[in-house]
């Protein structure tokens, strides 16, 4: 039997990334005209083609203005998780105000939706470190699972020793909570973020299956995470530095073509499902 990998999707809008954050401050989201509706009901109709559930890590800031698309999320048999409200690096907030937005953000999801947010992931896996404090926050909070911590070395995210397969992990304050790291693969003495995103824009499709391949072969599941404006080739063009729109822009047209052979290729499911069959969290 295959095994059942985690789909997943951070529903937030093009112009909110974090590559764009030095030249779109928060107060301007609105006077850019909005693509995320769209993109993520494709994703939905792929996913319905394919007969597959996933995650959705929703935005508050969108979910207040997107209330529908939320309820259909669910309603089409999706989990809805949390992506926090504001898209804010965690290591760069206060404590307070990162448990002031992630409170809200959890609220309003269970308001639409009508029942429990169980998963969080932080904005660009930004618990690190030097944000370890925020997992005790997620679980005072509520939630039940935790994926935000990408083991590997960036510039802005990962915890390049932390555990690499899901677990059940203590907070610095001594609470439990579940972790689902984000996956990586062995590439000689390399450790090669191959979950999703930018990555699998960026490398040869050949390339991403291999990984994802060998994290099944290790009798682990793997989890794999991309944004509606990923499937977007037509999205407005956001001036920023060189390297800032080759993160974003690569391989756009690509995309949605790779995402269709992926569903193929691999069995999927939510976060909340994979964790409950590794007796990590109860079933749903």
């Amino acid at each position: 039997m295959a095994i059942q990998n985690a789909l997943t999707v951070d529903v937030e809008d093009y112009f909110q990334v974090s590559a764009f954050a030095k030249s779109i401050k928060q107060n301007y989201w609105d006077n850019h005209p909005s693509r995320v509706e769209k993109n993520t009901r494709r994703l939905m109709d792929m996913f319905d083609e394919a007969q597959v559930k996933a995650t959705f890590f929703v935005l508050g800031w969108v979910a207040d203005r997107n209330r529908r698309l939320i309820e259909d999320i669910a309603q089409r048999g999706h989990e809805v998780a949390s992506h926090g409200y504001s898209h804010q690096l965690i290591y760069n907030q206060t404590p307070e105000v990162f448990r002031e937005e992630t409170i809200r953000s959890k609220r309003l999801l269970e308001d639409i939706v009508q029942m429990p947010v169980r998963g969080y992931r932080a904005a660009s896996y930004s618990i690190t470190k030097k944000s370890l404090w925020a997992l005790d926050i997620l679980a005072e909070a509520g939630f039940e699972y935790d994926s935000s911590i990408f083991p590997v070395r960036h510039d802005r995210y990962g915890i390049a020793d932390a555990i690499e397969v899901p677990h059940l992990l203590k907070t610095p304050q001594g609470h439990s909570l579940v972790e689902f790291p984000l996956s990586t693969a062995k590439l000689l003495n390399y450790k090669l973020p191959i979950a999703g995103g930018g990555y699998f824009r960026l490398y040869p499709y050949a390339l991403s299956r291999a990984g994802l391949a060998q994290v099944n072969r290790r009798a682990q599941p793997f989890i794999f995470y991309l944004h509606p404006w990923e499937i977007d080739p037509e999205q407005p063009r956001i001036e920023a530095g060189l390297f800032s729109r080759f993160r974003h822009y690569n391989n756009l047209s690509r995309c949605e073509e790779r995402l269709q052979q992926l569903l193929n290729d691999f069995e999927f499911t939510t976060a909340a499902k994979v964790l409950a069959g590794l007796d990590l969290l109860d079933a749903a």
